[in-house]
């Protein structure tokens, strides 16, 4: 009796903190596919996770940020949702490409034409975007995320240094140090380290070669002599009892 409740102890405190810890890692996210270097432009997913059991995510608002605005903001299709891309005017004109910028994408919502994120499932929204800032390390995306059943989590909350993450946080996007040009001269440069990568690769896969088939050769050149050997042994073995018969 005593083992069984001590058993049923653990199980309800190993209960209770996962309970515990579920909201440290279901809250609304953004990841960069690859790297998200400053100056430059970089796809971003936007993660969601369905935290309800009794309801579905049928839509997701993410408001970019006004103090880095970011002149080319474009969503990626996603099969059974809507997106819908809200400019804004600038205070102050941006330059990119020699082109004076008056206006800025101010935020993207994603409608459900569906049943939208179900229960125990999640949906990543990708979106393409740039030119990243150059003087900033990072960049805060406030997201409202709304359920069939009309509640509304507002992801909005900002993290501050030394202290604990807040309930709602809001998606940080980190920024990794620029490389090369603003568009993709540190991707030609991955580029060529890959194609490096790939012939170091190709050099270390004949070299093995080479060593495997050296290494066939011997072992056969062993089972050869070590055979010889054997018979050696046996008819020497059989020319002693010859001659001790004899």
């Amino acid at each position: 009796m005593k083992a069984s409740r001590i058993a049923a102890a653990g199980a309800v405190s190993g209960i209770a903190v996962l309970a515990l810890s579920a909201p440290a890692f279901a809250h609304v996210s953004v990841q960069p596919e690859g790297t998200a270097a400053k100056g430059g432009y970089a796809v971003v997913d936007f993660k969601v996770p369905n935290e309800r059991d009794n309801a579905s995510t049928t839509k997701l608002e993410v408001n970019f940020p006004t103090d880095h605005p970011l002149s080319s903001v474009m969503p990626e299709p996603v099969p059974g949702w809507k997106a819908e891309v809200t400019k804004s005017k600038l205070d102050k004109p941006l330059e990119s490409h020699g082109q004076k910028i008056t206006e800025a994408v101010s935020k993207v919502t994603w409608t459900a034409e569906g049943k939208g994120i179900e229960p125990g499932y999640f949906q990543k929204f990708p979106v393409s975007l740039g030119a990243l800032p150059e003087d900033a390390d990072q960049l805060v995306f406030k997201a409202v995320q709304t359920y069939s059943n009309k509640e509304v989590v507002r992801w909005i909350e900002v993290q501050q240094e030394g202290q604990e993450e807040p309930e709602t946080p809001a998606p940080v996007l980190e920024l990794a140090a620029a490389e090369g040009d603003a568009h993709g001269a540190s991707g030609a440069k991955s580029g060529d380290d890959t194609e490096a990568a790939a012939q170091n690769t190709a050099a270390d896969s004949g070299s093995g070669d080479g060593s495997d088939t050296t290494a066939r050769v011997l072992g056969i050149v062993g089972i050869v002599v070590g055979a010889a050997g054997v018979a050696y042994g046996v008819l020497a073995g059989r020319r002693r009892d010859s001659g001790a018969a004899a």
